[in-house]
């Protein structure tokens, strides 16, 4: 468990990050974000097989897990075949959590390569406009 913040994701640059997750086990990736309107998104591939993902809110680091609102439903990736692409938009401040679960692989550990990478909205002030 990493906590980023959205300056430490703005500062990833073009680089790729690498997850090893035991087999049986998960791994997460929470994006604490302030201010809405920013849209977050992520490359990932697995290797060797897939793994499931998934993004869930949480208001407050001290929200209760059952209280969190789940954005992507976990589901199974392609990844070791396919690179997955996807985003989500901030509505409101909290944490966004990136969930990558290998707890349905008993024997096999997997490394999940990812690229996080936030986007502010472009607001259009007319300043160009003759």
């Amino acid at each position: 468990k990493l906590p980023l913040t959205v300056e430490e994701i703005l500062n990833f640059g073009d680089s790729n990050r690498e997850l090893f997750i035991k087999s049986s086990t998960y791994s997460i990736i929470p994006v604490t974000v302030a201010e809405m309107g920013l849209t977050i998104s992520w490359i990932f591939s697995s290797d060797p097989k897939s793994i499931s993902f998934s993004v869930v809110y949480q208001e407050a680091e001290d929200t209760p897990l059952d209280q969190c609102k789940v954005l992507i439903p976990m589901t199974r990736c392609n990844s070791h075949k396919e690179t997955i692409r996807g985003q989500v938009k901030v509505r409101n401040p909290g944490i966004y959590t990136l969930i990558f679960d290998n707890t349905f692989s008993r024997f096999i550990s997997k490394r999940v390569f990812y690229h996080l990478a936030i986007e502010r909205p472009v607001i259009y002030d007319g300043s160009d406009f003759p």
